[in-house]
């Protein structure tokens, strides 16, 4: 029976610590788990790191077990991979998912844990949230058979939203990013690779998610007439400049946000747990492999995050191990 835990929190902008935490036990209706991987989500989580949620924004970016307040200090995260050690019969010792930040143990209600498929590795299934992210990207969309599609930024999101799209039936996929080392990962999600410049256009459709203004006016760019570019990334406190004053009116066009913070209006009647079991069965596919592109022990996420944050670590999903903890 643990007693205590530890956690990492921001202590401040740009500086992360692991904290003790003091666990009380599992009440009825409720599960203690044992972290075994977590994953840095790499643009929301060093957005947060760095300090850079909007003031105005601080009610709608909290995490559902955050601790503390924006900027800091604040735990925060949400990609967390466990095994059960106490709790109902039928979970004991399951692998399950929880959006929980990176905490040894931690005790959750029931439902606020999804047991991981058989076939699914621990490690992949850090991915299901971000993997949960392009479902609803997908449902905003949506893709039509015989769709011509650009995906945006080639992070995290971007990459789940076009390895889902690669299964599509008579579409169109490219990813686009301006990194050239995003090839390889676009040829084992099983898609085209080209840089903005060399992007095709004439798209249907665009999923965007650099983060960037200069990526969401490229998005416009390669539209067709009464195309539709679903914004995917966060900003923070950011501004965006945009040039409308040229295609933008005359052909149509559309930008739509998506937010998985709830679900898709085109899906309204599904729960959010019906979007994260969709989510974790998708992650069967060992493609997804190619997005878990580090990992480090726990006692190293506070320099981990640190460099993700300042570019000097390129990661996409990098994962954190907790072995021995």
């Amino acid at each position: 029976m643990a007693s205590y835990a530890r956690a990492f929190w921001t202590a401040a902008p740009g500086a992360g610590e692991i904290r003790p935490v003091a666990l009380g036990d599992p009440g009825p209706g409720e599960v203690l788990v044992r972290t075994v991987h977590s994953g840095v989500s790499r643009g929301t989580e060093t957005l947060v790191f760095r300090g850079e949620v909007p003031p105005g924004q601080y009610a709608v970016m909290r995490a559902p077990f955050q601790e503390g307040d924006f900027p800091g200090p604040v735990k925060y995260g949400y990609l967390n991979v466990g095994v059960v050690e106490q709790g109902p019969p039928e979970l004991l010792g399951r692998t399950v998912f929880c959006l929980y930040p990176h905490q040894t143990r931690f005790v959750v209600p029931v439902g606020a844990v999804a047991p991981v498929p058989d076939g699914v590795p621990a490690r992949r299934a850090v991915l299901a949230g971000t993997v949960e992210t392009a479902v609803n990207a997908l449902w905003d969309g949506p893709p039509l058979v015989g769709d011509r599609i650009a995906v945006l930024g080639a992070g995290m999101v971007g990459c789940c939203v076009a390895a889902l799209l690669a299964r599509f039936p008579g579409v169109s996929v490219q990813l686009v990013d301006t990194n050239p080392e995003r090839a390889a990962v676009a040829a084992a999600l099983g898609v085209p690779f080209a840089s903005p410049e060399a992007a095709d256009g004439d798209r249907d459709l665009v999923f965007h998610a650099s983060a960037s203004g200069p990526g969401l006016q490229r998005a416009l760019d390669l539209l067709a007439p009464e195309g539709t570019v679903v914004e995917l990334s966060w900003y923070g406190d950011r501004g965006v400049n945009l040039s409308l004053g040229g295609a933008f009116h005359s052909g149509r066009l559309t930008i739509r946000g998506s937010q998985v913070g709830t679900v898709s209006p085109a899906r309204a009647r599904r729960s959010y747990a019906d979007r994260l079991a969709i989510a974790l069965d998708l992650l069967r596919d060992p493609a997804f492999d190619a997005l878990l592109s580090g990992e480090s022990s726990f006692d190293r996420l506070p320099e981990v995050l640190a460099a993700l944050a300042d570019g000097s670590l390129p990661a996409l999903c990098h994962t954190i191990s907790y072995d021995g903890e």
